[in-house]
C-alpha cells in the first residue's frame, strides 16, 4: 500500500485512488512517528499533481510548516517532487520536535499546518526527530555526463604528484563545482575543488580561485585522507565534504543528509569517469580480493 511505503521512506510515485486509501486502516490511523513531510505529503494525496509545495512559515521565533502561506507569518515554497527518493528536512536542526497536525479553511480551500490558527481542527499529534545540523553542503555539480577537456593539464600534474587516479580527482571537481574556478559556496568554499579557509591555509594556498591551485591542494588533501583512511574512499569523500571531526563522531560517513547524498553523488561520478576514461569499476568502499 502506497501508505505503508511512505511511512517506511519509500517513493512518491503513483497512488491508489482517494477511496481506496481511506478504506485503508492505515490512512484512517494516520498517527505516525515518521519524519512529518510523510504526513504532509499524505494530506496532500487528494490533490492530482506531480510537484506539491509545502510552506515553511516563521513567526515570532517558531517554525511550522503548511499547506497555503500563513496569514501573519513570513513563508518560503517549498517544492515537493512525486519521484523524489527521500522527502527533505524542512524544520532545521531541531532535535525531537513534538506537535500537532491542524486543518483549517482558508480562502475557500482545506489548508493543514501545524500551527493552531483561528478556526483550525486537530488532525494529529506528532513526533519527528530532526536530522543532526551539517556544516557541508551536497556540492554545486549535478550527476552529468564525464567532462574530460576541463583542465587537463592540471589534473594529469596532480594525478602524478599524489599517486591519485585521475577519474578520482575529477569525481571530486565534478561534484564539488563542476569545474567552475570562481565557484564560492554558501558554507565559504571556494574554487574547482571548493577550499575551505583552513585547507587553503594548510596547502598554502595564494588563490583559491586559480584551477592550477585548487586542483592540486584539493589533491593532496584527497591523498592525505585516504592515507588517513586507509584507502575506503567513502569515507574520505565524507571527510571531504563534513570534515575529519563528523568523520571521527559518528564513526563513518556521518548522518547528515547533505553529506551522505554528497558521498551518493561522487560515487556515481567516479563510476562515469572510470568508464569514460577505460578503466576498470571500482567502488568507493573497500572490498576483500578474490
Amino acid at each position: 500500500m502506497i501508505i505503508e511505503r511512505m511511512l517506511a521512506g519509500g517513493d512518491l510515485g503513483s497512488y491508489p485512488p482517494l477511496s481506496a486509501r481511506r478504506a485503508d486502516p492505515m490512512y484512517q490511523r494516520m498517527n505516525s512517528s515518521r519524519a512529518l513531510m510523510v504526513l504532509f505529503a499524505l494530506s496532500l494525496l487528494t490533490v492530482d499533481a506531480h510537484a506539491r509545495t509545502v510552506w515553511r512559515c516563521l513567526r515570532d521565533g517558531t517554525v511550522s510548516l503548511s499547506t497555503a502561506p500563513e496569514p501573519g507569518s513570513k513563508c518560503t515554497a517549498n517544492n515537493l517532487d512525486d519521484n523524489a527518493a527521500a522527502l527533505p528536512n524542512l524544520w532545521g536542526a531541531m532535535g525531537v520536535v513534538r506537535g500537532t497536525l491542524y486543518k483549517r479553511e482558508q480562502d475557500g480551500q482545506v489548508v493543514y499546518s501545524t500551527r493552531n490558527l483561528p478556526g483550525s481542527t486537530k488532525v494529529l499529534q506528532f513526533t519527528v526527530a530532526t536530522p543532526p545540523s551539517s556544516p557541508a553542503h551536497t556540492g554545486l555539480g549535478h550527476i552529468g555526463k564525464p567532462e574530460l577537456g576541463a583542465y587537463q593539464r592540471e589534473f594529469r600534474n596532480a594525478a602524478r604528484v599524489t599517486g591519485l587516479d585521475e577519474a578520482w580527482l575529477r569525481a571530486i571537481a565534478h561534484a564539488e563545482s563542476d569545474y567552475t574556478a570562481d565557484a564560492l559556496s554558501s558554507k565559504g568554499a571556494k574554487g574547482v575543488m571548493q577550499l575551505m579557509p583552513d585547507v587553503i591555509g594548510d596547502y598554502g594556498v595564494k588563490d583559491p580561485f586559480s584551477a592550477k591551485q585548487s586542483i592540486m591542494a584539493g589533491a593532496k588533501l584527497l591523498a592525505a585522507l585516504e592515507s588517513q583512511y586507509g584507502g575506503d574512499r567513502a569515507l574520505v569523500a565524507a571527510a571531504y565534504n563534513a570534515g575529519v571531526g563528523a568523520v571521527t563522531q559518528y564513526g563513518g560517513v556521518p548522518p547528515y543528509v547533505e553529506t551522505q547524498e554528497y558521498v551518493a553523488k561522487v560515487g556515481a561520478l567516479y563510476a562515469r569517469y572510470r568508464a569514460a576514461m577505460g578503466l576498470a569499476p571500482r567502488s568507493l568502499e573497500l572490498q576483500p580480493a578474490q
